[in-house]
């Protein structure tokens, strides 16, 4: 009993340990709104953005997309890779946007006020989204108003970010879609989030928890 005891105390403690791999975690997210759905599976780690420590990069995304709005068609596009970031450099009056804005250039279809681009940053805030525009007050959300941008068939891009939350505390979320000659969809809002469900390791750490008091309990008896 008491090797047993060993082996899964160390197993506890490599799930807690805060070095290397082990901190990796990711998060279950099920948006939709008119149309529009997205169930992403996020894999983030302890590298945060440059200037705020509280917004974590995303590192991996797995999961499907749906737009059928514009006659588009898009029904469980697998989701390919996220859009790198490419550290572009924010408008001279924005004094808040975080270290990893970036821009994704589209030729046609956007709103003149986009300046003929879609950003994104893909950080993830677990904690809600902070103001990260010096024009736009509002905050929260699990990501910011610039949002997290991946791949889906191929050459076509979706941008999915948080216009803030309202009074009760509710995200509301905007979605675009477009490849790098035009913009195929665009909603600025009217889209919710699922609560994530707890990361793989944390439950791992439970279970393995709960393992090591009821072997204490069986040692006492």
């Amino acid at each position: 009993m008491k090797r047993a005891y060993l082996v899964l105390a160390a197993l506890v403690g490599l799930a807690a340990s805060p070095m290397g791999p082990a901190r990796a975690a990711t998060v279950n997210l099920d948006f939709s709104g008119p149309n529009v759905s997205a169930s992403l599976v996020l894999t983030y780690g302890t590298t945060t953005d440059a200037k705020y420590p509280s917004a974590f990069q995303v590192t991996g995304i797995s999961g499907t997309f749906t737009d059928t709005n514009n006659g588009l068609g898009i029904v469980n596009a697998p989701v390919n890779e996220l859009v790198p970031v490419v550290f572009s450099t924010p408008e001279p009056g924005n004094l808040l946007a975080p270290n990893s804005f970036s821009r994704f250039f589209v030729a046609s279809g956007l709103s003149p006020i986009s300046n003929g681009a879609i950003t994104y940053d893909n950080l993830y805030w677990p904690n809600g989204s902070v103001q990260t525009a010096s024009d736009y007050p509002p905050s929260g959300g699990l990501f910011d108003i610039y949002g997290l941008m991946f791949r889906i068939n191929g050459n076509v891009v979706v941008d999915i970010w948080s216009n803030g939350t309202d009074e009760r505390g509710i995200a509301d979320y905007g979605v675009a879609v477009a490849t790098s000659a035009t913009s195929l969809d665009y909603r600025p809002g009217g889209l919710t989030v699922t609560v994530p469900e707890p990361t793989s390791l944390s439950l791992l750490g439970v279970g393995l928890l709960g393992l090591v008091a009821l072997g204490r309990r069986r040692a006492a008896g």
